[in-house]
């Protein structure tokens, strides 16, 4: 199921996302009185909508490539993801690469997982290196098992010794699921 702002936005609520704590440390109600007025937002989410409905990935590329609202990346990042086209993959990846914010860079790198294209391989590798963020680090190790390219073997490998116990779980995991799948593979040759 698509994520939309829709339902958030039309029943005069600010948008959240469920469970995730504040990213302030504020308590929540200075952090609601501040938050960012997405009510700008909303002619370019109907555009959103309609360029999905149509697969313009070009759409997306540009929304990204102009740096609107945490809104606007979040959502375009999930909605190119919906669209389940190898083609989004490029704008993912480049997303995942250079967006300013950790969690829009976590969001596309839970795209990535969810399109399971190997062409997005190099790109996790590289984010859950590197990348300042655990939970960049760590969605990118769970996208790489939920891909199955064993070229992801050696580079989860080396995030067992991660300095952050959830990209090592993580790595730990998505290990089990690339082991899981050559089973999976092996026993289906047989027959």
């Amino acid at each position: 199921m698509r994520r939309s702002a829709w339902t958030a936005l039309t029943k005069n609520r600010p948008f959240h996302t469920p469970g995730l704590k504040s990213l302030t440390s504020a308590p929540p109600e200075r952090v609601l009185r501040n938050s960012y007025d997405y009510s700008r937002d909303f002619e370019t989410l109907e555009k959103m909508e309609w360029a999905f409905s149509k697969g313009d990935i070009d759409f997306f590329r540009g929304v990204l490539a102009g740096k609107p609202s945490l809104l606007l990346r979040i959502h375009s990042v999930c909605m190119l993801a919906d669209m389940n086209d190898e083609r989004a993959v490029p704008t993912l990846c480049e997303t995942l690469e250079t967006d300013s914010s950790p969690l829009v860079r976590h969001e596309a790198a839970f795209a990535l997982g969810q399109l399971e294209f190997k062409s997005a391989v190099p790109a996790l590798l590289q984010a859950m290196a590197s990348d300042d963020s655990v939970l960049v680090r760590h969605e990118s190790a769970v996208a790489l098992g939920s891909i199955g390219d064993e070229e992801a073997r050696s580079g989860l490998v080396k995030r067992l010794e991660d300095l952050d116990e959830d990209v090592r779980l993580s790595a730990e995991v998505a290990l089990a699921d690339l082991d899981f799948l050559k089973r999976l593979r092996a026993r289906t040759l047989r027959q």
